[in-house]
């Protein structure tokens, strides 16, 4: 048995290749072809219905400028240049000055705040960018708020318009009877055009002073029309994935710079106005992708996150601080005896999601509009950290939260890496500490994926259990500055996801990483899905993700490939899985090979096979990828199959990932 590696794989196929019947023929002994027996009768190990989520970091303007559907950037003025997305506008000879000012300030959360004063002239004002331009639609309506108040006893009254790129007015509104005292002021703008590109301009009229905060636009039309909400078009791409969990707010992001600059879930919780702005870490990490403009607001915060995994029906895994700044940067360490907020950071979390109405954090969520608990039942501690110093931390949290909370399964960490020194040395120690899940990445090249898709077959059974945290295939192109992502990534990924469910006993929980990406403010690539300021995409990852997470099972099911237990003989990858609520059989087949062959597929055991099967097939060139102008271009193509009898030849397109779906009767 050999895998041929993916530097072997022809650059492109043809459009006679890579058609693929789902027509079947009855089974055949033909020798040269290649056999896969699926043992329907020796149901394995059941399998986490959760297994296949998704992890959203706040990286490449995930949060901020991405799903969370706010318009405007630096709404409340707090960036370190307080004006930044902001410029003076002085239309018609309108003279006046802007300051940013923090005397008697909306809150002490987010203290500055812009006082606009307008001299002479028609109209003097601010204009904002929003992120990398406001994009609205023809028709659609659009909800401003502000925060404001008179500086003066003149009154004042603001005109507010958003700006296409040509510079013609798409959308306007007022806002009046502005008094001394803070107030806040809605309206709504309904859009006469498209508009990728657009700016929110704000005009203080007649001559006056008016203090200005929070200032928001959000679409009416966002997930659930929720306020404060969510982009619906990438939160539907999400629910595509049909993700058993969501992991949560991201890896590095949490870890921070340094302890100050960690993410600190209290501060995103309660009043928007009052939630201080910080600095994310990916805004300058990258020189050559640097990003002084990325900071995280924390409209999206911690309850916002739970109502999200709701909204999708998937298991929430927060991630905390676990005393430790990342380790690529400062590395700074909280001592262990002043670990205890940290930890009780931690056990404040479990009862802001599980705890009663009565409780201190319990009231805390029932105050923002959920008084049901959110059923949080896992919490990641740390993200990536590696060296004793992680696992005297770890130790020191485990201790309190199994004594408080038993039942919270506990996340940690096998290090950046998916080998090594470092790896094997946090497999030693957090075995003898009894860990729930250890959460291993991968960023490697298309052949690793290939090459270790029997990994988990020989891991120890009696734990701990492994979470595939964060994987992406890197395709570096000579010539590229981002790696791609091409199928020719995402099928290697889809081999490797065939040998986790094989292992689902042992692998119970996958996730893809990064999620999300702005087409124009990225900082890593590849990434799951893509994004401008009104389209959005998945790539050819973002499919195989989807049919894994679509396509799942109750229990294991034997699998073998030319006799063989092991996975990717003679190029061909698969998984098999039984469905006791459909009482189906699924099978996932990976062909990496150039050719077009045809299998013989035995289901054995099974009696018969019923009506009402389906094949789903994802297959096209290597290097093709899915773009915001052709966002189909792999995608997976639907079709009903038929088949006679529990054996059956099936064609199988070269480069390809099937999904069969097959009703069964046991014998």
């Amino acid at each position: 048995m050999k895998s041929i590696r993916l530097h072997r794989w022809v650059s492109s196929l043809s459009a006679a290749l890579v058609f693929a019947s789902s027509s079947v023929a009855p089974f055949a002994r033909a020798a040269d072809r290649d056999q896969i027996v699926v043992q329907v009768d020796r149901p394995g190990a059941a399998i986490n219905p959760h297994m296949f989520g998704v992890f959203f970091e706040d990286i490449n303007f995930a949060a901020d400028g991405g799903i969370y559907a706010e318009l405007i950037k630096n709404r409340s003025f707090e960036f370190p240049d307080p004006l930044m997305g902001w410029k003076k506008i002085e239309p018609d000879g309108a003279r006046g000055t802007v300051e940013i000012r923090d005397e008697a300030p909306l809150n002490d959360g987010n203290r500055h705040y812009l006082r606009v004063t307008a001299n002479a002239g028609g109209g003097f004002g601010i204009s904002n960018e929003g992120f990398r331009g406001i994009g609205v639609r023809q028709g659609a309506e659009y909800d401003l708020s502000i925060y404001a108040r008179r500086a003066g006893n003149r009154p004042v009254m603001l005109r507010v318009e958003l700006i296409g790129a040509d510079g013609k007015r798409i959308g306007a509104a007022r806002v009046s009877n502005i008094t001394q005292s803070w107030a806040r002021f809605a309206a709504t703008l309904r859009a006469t055009a498209t508009e990728p590109k657009a700016r929110l301009n704000l005009f203080v009229e007649g001559s006056g002073a008016v203090d200005l905060d929070m200032v928001s636009l959000f679409p009416k039309e966002t997930w659930k029309h929720r306020p404060n909400g969510l982009r619906p078009d990438l939160v539907r791409l999400l629910k595509e994935m049909q993700p058993g969990f969501v992991r949560f707010p991201g890896g590095c992001i949490v870890e921070g710079h340094d302890l100050n600059n960690r993410y600190q879930w209290k501060t995103t919780i309660g009043d928007l106005a009052a939630r201080p702005l910080l600095l994310n870490r990916w805004n300058d990490e990258f020189k050559n992708r640097a990003t002084p403009d990325y900071f995280q607001s924390f409209g999206l915060g911690f309850y916002e996150y739970f109502l999200l995994c709701e909204d999708l029906g998937a298991e929430p895994l927060p991630v905390l601080n676990c005393g430790m700044a990342c380790q690529f940067n400062t590395g700074q360490l909280a001592p262990l005896d002043a670990l205890d907020p940290y930890i009780q950071d931690a056990l404040d979390l479990i009862e802001f999601a599980n705890g009663s109405v009565t409780s201190v954090w319990g009231s805390r969520r029932a105050a923002m509009g959920h008084a049901a608990p959110f059923n949080l039942k896992m919490i990641g501690v740390g993200n990536e950290q590696w060296g004793p110093q992680y696992i005297e931390r770890y130790e020191l949290f485990r201790k309190a939260l199994k004594a408080a909370h038993p039942n919270i399964k506990l996340v940690s960490s096998a290090g950046p890496s998916p080998a090594g020194e470092q790896f094997e040395f946090l497999w030693k120690h957090l075995r003898e500490l009894k860990a729930d899940l250890m959460d291993e990445h991968y960023y490697q090249k298309p052949e690793w994926f290939l090459d270790n898709a029997s990994r988990y077959d020989s891991y120890d059974r009696s734990g701990p259990k492994v979470f595939a945290g964060e994987f992406a295939a890197h395709d570096n192109i000579k010539g590229r500055a981002d790696r791609p992502n091409n199928w020719r990534c995402a099928l290697a990924e889809a081999a490797f996801m065939t040998g986790l469910e094989r292992n689902g006993d042992i692998v119970v929980m996958s996730s893809y990483a990064p999620l999300f990406a702005h087409v124009e403010a990225w900082q890593w690539t590849p990434n799951l899905i893509w994004f401008d300021s009104l389209r959005s995409f998945g790539t050819p990852s973002y499919h195989v993700q989807r049919l894994f997470g679509a396509n799942g099972g109750t229990q294991i099911l034997p699998v073998t490939l030319n006799g063989s237990a092991k996975n990717g003989d003679g190029n061909l990858y698969a998984s098999a899985v039984r469905n006791e609520r459909g009482n189906e059989v699924i099978l996932k087949i990976v062909n990496t090979s150039t050719e077009h062959r045809t299998v013989k597929i035995n289901l054995a055991g099974a009696a018969g096979v019923g009506k009402g099967g389906a094949a789903v097939l994802l297959t096209g060139d290597l290097k093709a990828e899915n773009s915001l102008e052709q966002p189909m271009s792999i995608a997976p193509v639907e079709s009903k199959l038929t088949v006679s009898s529990s054996s059956f030849d099936y064609d199988l397109a070269p480069g390809s990932l099937v999904v069969l779906r097959l009703p069964v009767t046991a014998k």
